[in-house]
């Protein structure tokens, strides 16, 4: 089951950090989904977390202004 991060309402870059902080918590594998109301953000976070090496699996408006990102975390190389 994957964990949800509810950020609408919150700008950036407040919306990458509490996502990337949320990412720390989780097991390796897991996924995350973050829902934003801001296309910047949005934009911003999903760009940041593939820069990161996060996979996006995937990215869309799920209603009027407001869009979800899947994200899983993976291993982190040791």
């Amino acid at each position: 089951m994957a964990e949800v991060l509810d950020l609408r309402g919150e700008v950036c870059p407040y919306t990458f950090i509490k996502t990337k902080l949320k990412l720390e918590e989780m097991e390796s594998a897991e996924d995350l989904t973050v829902l934003l109301d801001d296309s910047a953000a949005t934009a911003n976070v999903s760009k940041s977390l593939h820069s990161d090496g996060y996979e996006i699996l995937e990215l869309r408006c799920i209603s009027q202004g407001v869009w979800e990102i899947r994200v899983r975390k993976h291993e982190s190389p040791t």
